[in-house]
């Protein structure tokens, strides 16, 4: 099941970029909370509190425990804004769930074994597709998703088909990848003497003869 986590937020009345630029500079975070016919409501959220709570969490299912100036509700969080080159978050988007409602959301495939492609063929694992869409209740998303490659040989390959997670739909499309163990791309040799057979003669390059002269005469 996944994790759930608690978490504070404020009511934001100002909105637009200079106003968030000052809650950053305050330090705590512009988001927005919407789902269920509801008008989204602009929010604030300390930097501190939401990098702790999210530190060790599968960010795309854990469940929050939102405490909005003493009203509580239960969200995902559908939308993390970063910062572009810094360890920065700019802005989060959250989803009211309610306990009876499916959710559709996107889910971390992780390959955890031994690999014996890897391990005695001599094989390369090649990981094709890193997430995949579920549709599920909000009890029964999974913290993480784990799939077993250690029987995965060279050649072989697991499809989204030959995936399972209980309680859930999977929605992705079954024919896609998930993984491979290919071969390892072998360099070709040199071949000895290839190298001076293609580098080209030099041209020998005449001066041009001047009017009156003879042929030979080139000294």
């Amino acid at each position: 099941m996944a994790q759930t986590v608690a978490l504070g937020a404020q009511r934001r009345t100002d909105v637009g970029k200079g106003a968030a630029r000052q809650a950053r500079l305050g330090g705590r975070i512009p988001a927005v909370i919407y789902g269920h016919g509801r008008p989204p409501q602009a929010l604030t959220l300390s930097a501190a509190e939401l990098k702790r709570a999210l530190t060790g969490v599968e960010v795309s299912t854990a469940l929050i425990d939102l405490d909005i100036e003493g009203t509580g509700t239960r969200v995902l969080v559908r939308e993390i804004q970063r910062h572009p080159f810094k360890a920065e978050i700019l802005h989060v988007d959250f989803l009211e769930i309610h306990a009876g409602e499916k959710l559709t959301l996107q889910l971390a495939v992780h390959l955890t074994g031994a690999r014996e492609g890897v391990r005695n063929g001599g094989g390369v694992l090649d990981q094709a597709l890193r997430e995949i869409t579920i549709r599920v209740l909000p009890a029964n998303i999974p913290d993480r998703f784990d799939v077993d490659v250690t029987n995965l040989r060279v050649g072989q390959s697991l499809h989204v088909s030959d995936l399972s997670i209980p309680n859930a739909e999977i929605l992705t499309e079954g024919t896609k990848t998930v993984c491979s163990v290919v071969a390892p791309k072998l360099e070709a040799e040199p071949v000895p003497g290839a190298e001076a057979e293609a580098t080209p003669e030099p041209e020998l390059i005449r001066k041009p003869k001047e009017e009156g002269e003879e042929e030979g005469d080139e000294g």
